[in-house]
């Protein structure tokens, strides 16, 4: 560890070398300055793990020093020797932001040692810990913008169909969500919706019984599958912007799965309302045995 001991005199830091110097089991680089100006230019050219502080309120107040360096972005762990007692002064350095405070009448070399390092330690966990949420919220924008793009490129796809006319054509050029609410029921737009976010929880496979009545009461309303897309288009967006700081990348995939399971049962569904609207088959005549027939 490199330790920065910042004192009031030479004679304050000459018990902690000395001290230091007795320990073989531990890497403990320590230097020592004398006031807040030197100790402000050693911070401004080398990194430390920790500062040593000693408390001197006459000629080195340490709690203004710790709220100086707090408010300067400061992060490094801060630890302060004095002599008044615990009870003291501990309450005072840990509002002012320093990590612990030592009594030199009372503390090992063992205490001293062991409080650094884990000060050390609990810095190091925090600015890991701050480094890991930085980049879960740059990886959560990126799939938030993902989506986006996504959702925008299949509203581009549908965007020049005559039959849904001449308004949603223009606001799905634009790039605006397309409100279906005009054209479908209310009832099933949020049936749909509710579809969708028991889909995203459930996965596939798990709501196959209700994939085959919505596919029927879609095909029974005529309803076609590019008004199905701007449906689902729509659900959709609603619960991207719902997300807030959660995941896009799950719903994303699974939205996919639920519009394509869908399709396939509507695809179906027509198919079978086309068959059955066909003429049954019948015995057709034979090359010219008809006109026989009629010339007889």
């Amino acid at each position: 560890m490199r330790v920065l001991h910042v004192g009031a005199h030479r004679q304050a830091g000459q018990w902690l070398t000395d001290t230091m110097a007795g320990v073989s089991a531990t890497e403990f680089d320590l230097e020592q300055v004398i006031g807040v100006a030197a100790a402000a230019a050693r911070l401004r050219d080398e990194v430390f793990d920790a500062l040593l502080i000693s408390h001197e309120p006459v000629v080195l107040d340490a709690v203004e020093l710790i709220e100086g360096l707090r408010a300067s972005g400061c992060e490094d762990s801060l630890i302060v020797l004095g002599a008044a007692s615990e009870a003291e002064m501990s309450r005072v350095c840990h509002q002012a932001g320093a990590d612990v405070y030592l009594c030199l009448n009372t503390t090992t070399t063992a205490t001293l040692l062991w409080t650094t390092a884990r000060a050390v330690e609990r810095h190091r966990l925090l600015r890991d810990n701050r480094r890991m949420l930085h980049a879960e919220r740059q990886r959560l924008e990126q799939e938030h913008q993902e989506a986006e793009r996504l959702l925008a490129e299949q509203r581009m796809l549908i965007s020049d169909l005559e039959s849904l006319g001449p308004r949603a054509s223009q606001l799905a050029t634009r790039g605006q969500p397309v409100s279906v609410a005009l054209d479908l029921p209310a009832n099933l737009v949020a049936h749909y919706r509710d579809l969708l976010r028991a889909y995203v929880i459930m996965g596939s496979g798990n709501l196959t019984a209700e994939m085959h009545p919505l596919a029927e009461l879609l095909a029974s309303a005529g309803v076609t599958a590019r008004q199905t897309m701007l449906l689902h288009l729509q659900a959709i967006e609603e619960l991207v912007r719902g997300l807030g700081n959660r995941s896009a990348r799950h719903v994303m995939t699974r939205a996919d799965l639920l519009v394509l399971e869908v399709m396939m049962h509507l695809a179906e569904g027509y198919r079978r309302r086309s068959l059955d609207q066909e003429p049954p088959p019948g015995q057709q005549w034979l090359p010219g045995f008809k006109t026989a027939q009629l010339a007889s």
